[in-house]
């Protein structure tokens, strides 16, 4: 069973900058990518950015040039850094993971609120 926990969200006011961390249960073979994802109230779920096994990044427009992912492959972790943090980037933001041949999971999120 894959278990995906998130942490490091909070209260940010704009302009501010968090730190999101996504750990993964025990040792997983065959990651194909880890990203993020987020939901915020009234909307559906979006993709914020991915990183590929060979380290292939990918953001959305909406985050691009604020937000950077990375992975630490060793450990099977990956983080959001976020800079430059706006109100309409409150949301809970889910971490994901696309194993071969087993498919996607999710963590259970975590919130992230922008406000002054």
């Amino acid at each position: 069973q894959v278990q995906l926990v998130e942490s490091g969200g909070g209260l940010v006011q704009p302009g501010g900058s968090l730190r999101l961390s996504c750990a993964t249960s025990g040792t997983i073979y065959g990651i194909k990518a880890m990203g993020w994802y987020r939901q915020a109230p009234g909307k559906q779920r979006e993709w914020v950015a991915t990183i590929r096994t060979g380290g292939n990044t990918k953001y959305a427009d909406s985050v691009k040039g604020r937000f950077t992912i990375s992975r630490d492959s060793a450990r099977n972790t990956v983080d959001l850094q976020m800079d430059s943090l706006k109100p309409e980037d409150t949301a809970v933001y889910y971490c994901h993971v696309d194993i071969l041949l087993r498919g996607n999971y999710w963590g259970q999120g975590t919130q992230v609120t922008v406000s002054s």
